[in-house]
């Protein structure tokens, strides 16, 4: 039985490390009002960019900006900022423009409906994305990945225009979602400088918005849209680091702080706008989504896929393509994931009697670092050996526009070799590992107290497990997806 829970707290810490707002340059900048808009306005350009070239230009992947800057250089970058600093993409996400000019000609006023104020939308999303990807090979389709952009574009725009608050980002956006478990693991928080002064405050602008003083209907800035009082807020999940709280705080009493990586789930306060994330199973599942997807993303490039794929054909008789990737994702999103924490859970129960759901809720947060560590093993991969591709794929369409700006094509630009990376890979493996083994018996302590060995054990398995057959797949030739000719 449990021995021990997390006690309540109320939101995180104080800032009292090192803080981004207080950078000289960097600060001034972040606290601008307009500094969100500085970042977003470029994105969507190269949004335009991508699409045009997308549609129009070379159809040929390794020749094209939107299958070249998306699927090697994006993904890439995103991780890496998820890793360095905290959720950026999010921040100066282009998606958000279009919403902000369409309610100015007219602002909804209704909520999203409550049964879809949970991550399960958000994450079939993430899973149609995953299983689009490899079944349309978007990798190797410039138009269906400009169109892929344009899809995006248009659903955000038409779920922020029929609803207020930001529920496409709260809810729905399946890259939002994937960035919100990922930034468990960042370094920074958006978090509150002082309590006290939190506690004195009468208007709580950070969630309310400040208001004119003389049309207090009017919000000239608007406060958290995620529904997150900064005073209660715990962690990274469910924050887009839009800023609007410290642009709303009278008092300059936020900040974006330092913080230890993965700590926000190793405890079980009441969070703002989310609850107790041990009772969330929509959020449980996405971990488990997260991390089980990390390990089939990887499994879609390397060689032992094509052989499987083929075996799964021919058992039942059948050519589409369709169908059987249907099937793996089936057995890697749903029943691989079940029946291991099935039977971790089921072997926990045996050891300490705790209830088998709560417990698989509760630690299934475990798998969260290790399923970053191999994105980032992943996605590290294609970027570093690809990083300089984009410049000659930008020359030569700049040389069929006519501007020869940047001189011909230099296509011997590539990045770093397969035995430069596999280093890097491995330490991103073995810190997303070491930080799901720290996290589990974390966990184990906090629960079960003197009984934690007999919670550990059994996740500690699995993790390794896990973390093998990643090793194994990082191992094998990885298909150079949209990168060389």
């Amino acid at each position: 039985m449990t021995v021990a829970h997390s006690p309540p707290r109320r939101g995180s810490p104080a800032a009292r490390g090192f803080d981004l707002l207080r950078v000289p340059l960097l600060g001034p900048f972040l606290r601008w009002r307009h500094a969100r808009l500085c970042l977003q306005v470029p994105l969507l350009l190269l949004a335009a960019v991508l699409v045009l070239h997308g549609l129009f230009g070379p159809q040929l992947a390794p020749k094209n900006l939107a299958t070249l800057l998306v699927w090697v250089h994006w993904r890439g970058l995103l991780v890496i900022a998820l890793l360095a600093v905290g959720n950026v993409f999010c921040m100066g996400c282009p998606l958000v423009l279009p919403r902000e000019l369409a309610r100015r000609i007219s602002a909804p006023t209704r909520r999203l409906p409550r049964a879809l104020r949970r991550k399960w939308l958000g994450l079939g999303l993430l899973v149609a994305v995953l299983f689009t990807y490899e079944w349309l090979d978007l990798w190797a389709s410039p138009a269906a990945t400009a169109i892929l952009i344009l899809v995006y574009f248009a659903t955000a725009l038409l779920v922020d225009a029929l609803f207020k608050g930001a529920p496409f980002c709260k809810w729905i956006c399946p890259i939002g979602q994937f960035n919100f478990v990922a930034s468990t693991l960042s370094p920074f928080e958006v978090k509150i400088r002082e309590r006290s002064t939190c506690d004195s405050c009468a208007t709580k602008d950070c969630i309310r918005g400040t208001r004119a003083p003389e049309a207090p209907a009017r919000v000239t800035q608007r406060g958290c849209e995620l529904a997150l009082f900064l005073p209660e807020k715990v962690g990274n999940i469910d924050c887009t680091f839009c800023l609007d709280c410290v642009h709303a705080c009278p008092q300059d009493n936020v900040a974006i702080g330092s913080r230890l990586p993965a700590d926000e789930l190793a405890v079980d306060p009441v969070r703002s706008g989310i609850g107790r994330i041990s009772r969330r199973n929509d959020l449980a599942a996405l971990v488990v989504l997260f991390s089980f997807g990390a390990l089939l993303n990887a499994f879609g490039m390397v060689s032992p896929v094509y052989a499987f794929q083929r075996w799964l054909a021919e058992s039942l008789g059948t050519q589409s393509e369709f169908l059987v990737l249907a099937i793996l994702f089936a057995l890697g999103l749903a029943l691989v994931p079940a029946l291991a924490i099935g039977l971790v859970t089921w072997t926990v129960r045996l050891g300490t009697g705790t209830s088998a759901l709560a417990h698989a809720r509760r630690f299934s947060y475990c798998l969260a670092p290790l399923g970053f560590g191999v994105w980032l093993a992943h996605y590290s991969f294609h970027f570093l050996t690809g990083l300089w591709t984009f410049v000659p794929v930008t020359q030569l369409a700049l040389e069929r526009l006519g501007v020869g700006l940047l001189g011909g094509p230099k296509w011997g630009l590539g990045g770093l070799t397969d035995t430069q990376v596999w280093p890097i890979e491995i330490g991103f493996l073995a810190l997303g590992g070491a930080g799901s083994l720290a996290l589990a018996w974390r966990l184990a302590q906090r629960d079960f107290g003197r009984l934690a060995p007999r919670a550990f054990l059994p996740w500690a398995a699995l993790l390794l497990a896990l973390a093998g057959t990643a090793l194994w797949l990082l191992a094998q030739p990885m298909e150079m997806r949209g990168t060389y000719l």
